[in-house]
């Protein structure tokens, strides 16, 4: 408990949560459920839109939330990972949990974390649909996890409508070696009758996505990335997609809340705000770019977007810090053009990629790589060689963006 008359401080919910490496993956929704009954079904009643897929599912989450909020609805947002603050996994509307609050909540589930063996993803969602439960929003939007057959989101009961973000090779270690296979992880949180909606997949995930709709008596609609009359909050071309999945889904739900109207969701969308994604910062006055690509598909995203920036043929500075089990090897041959350089740094909190194994894995890139203790390191080097013209990216992990944030060594435009 705290001491009354001071401050809650974020790092005094680590005897609740623990980290990562501390309790590991362990993927499981017989305990979600058992937990959820035990509680007594908070926010049961409530629909939900549950978003899944491997990149841009917080980016439809925003945007969904937004949408709903110009339409004068209340929303229920939960989504992961957060940048410097637990609290921004559990909002409604504007209004993240308080710090307090979020506190008091874990303490009172203990008895049931303790009964079912809760990870620290399942306690957020249990607190997060208990909060959702006290203020009654219209809607719920959930982004997913990991996977979907057995995330803690999945556990929810009313789930009419699944929205999919792009789905590509991530998490091998947790669903499978094969697109189809992390496809049909993902595909199986799609319930009975569900109605579904997705921008164009390869045809493995397409298949899978397909049967299983078929399999659950649900509704298929593939939606086209949005024209250049839509204007987003978010920045990037790869958002066109997100949007037009999150747009379909508004006017899915339109049939149940007519104030759902064009105006409200272009309102939305153009008012829509989510850190750490293609984001401009500052170190000292320095400009620098952040964005969360963290595997394959996204690197290949990011690689897209710099060929649209005015900087796009000169020699781009990146700086990654790329957690151990991730696929680096094969986000580096997307990112790095030839004239290109990388400081490979380490991801605060998680075992990563060395600079030595980099190399090693990419004989023909070594030259190109460099290292440094952390990311001020190199940005210290950097500064002392000239600011680049070309504004360095940061990428590879969330962590390492909010690890940044937290401690103020970078502050958003």
């Amino acid at each position: 408990m705290k001491r009354p008359g001071r401050p809650l401080h974020e790092h005094e919910l680590s005897d609740l949560l623990p980290g990562f490496d501390v309790r590991g993956m362990d993927l499981s929704l017989d305990r979600m459920m058992t937990a959820l009954d035990q509680l007594h079904q908070p926010a049961s009643s409530i629909p939900a839109v549950q978003i899944v897929g491997t990149n841009g599912k917080g980016s439809i989450a925003c945007l969904i939330h937004h949408g709903l909020m110009a339409a004068g609805l209340r929303s229920g947002l939960t989504t992961s990972p957060h940048l410097v603050s637990w609290c921004e996994r559990i909002r409604v509307n504007d209004q993240l949990i308080s710090l307090a609050g979020l506190r008091h909540t874990l303490e009172q589930l203990q008895p049931v974390v303790e009964r079912c063996g809760l990870t620290p993803f399942e306690q957020i969602i249990c607190c997060a649909l208990i909060h959702f439960e006290a203020h009654q929003p219209h809607w719920l939007v959930l982004e997913a996890g990991l996977g979907g057959r057995l995330d803690a989101t999945t556990a929810h009961g009313k789930r009419p409508l699944i929205a999919v973000a792009s789905i590509g090779m991530d998490h091998r270690e947790h669903l499978g070696d094969s697109l189809e296979a992390i496809a049909a992880e993902k595909a199986a949180a799609i319930g009975e009758g569900a109605h579904v909606i997705s921008a164009a997949q390869t045809p493995e995930v397409t298949a899978v996505l397909e049967q299983r709709v078929n399999e659950v008596h649900g509704s298929m609609q593939w939606v086209d990335p949005l024209d250049a009359s839509w204007s987003l909050g978010l920045p990037g071309n790869l958002q066109k997609r997100n949007a037009a999945v999150a747009e379909a889904a508004l006017q899915w739900m339109r049939s149940s809340h007519a104030v759902i109207s064009d105006q409200a969701i272009r309102q939305g969308f153009a008012s829509a705000h989510w850190p750490g994604r293609l984001q401009w910062m500052r170190w000292r006055g320095q400009r620098l770019r952040v964005d969360g690509a963290h595997n394959p598909p996204a690197a290949i995203e990011l690689a897209h977007e710099r060929l649209s920036w005015p900087s796009a043929e000169t020699r781009q500075i990146w700086i990654l810090a790329i957690q151990a089990q991730k696929q680096a090897p094969e986000m580096l041959q997307q990112l790095l053009s030839p004239q290109d350089q990388a400081w490979i740094v380490p991801v605060p909190g998680h075992r990563s990629w060395s600079v030595d194994q980099l190399r090693q894995a990419l004989p023909l890139q070594a030259q190109q790589l460099k290292s440094a203790d952390n990311a001020v390191e190199a940005f210290h080097q950097l500064l002392d060689q000239g600011w680049p013209a070309a504004a360095p990216v940061v990428a590879g992990s969330l962590y390492l963006i909010g690890h940044l944030l937290e401690n103020g060594t970078l502050e958003a435009e």
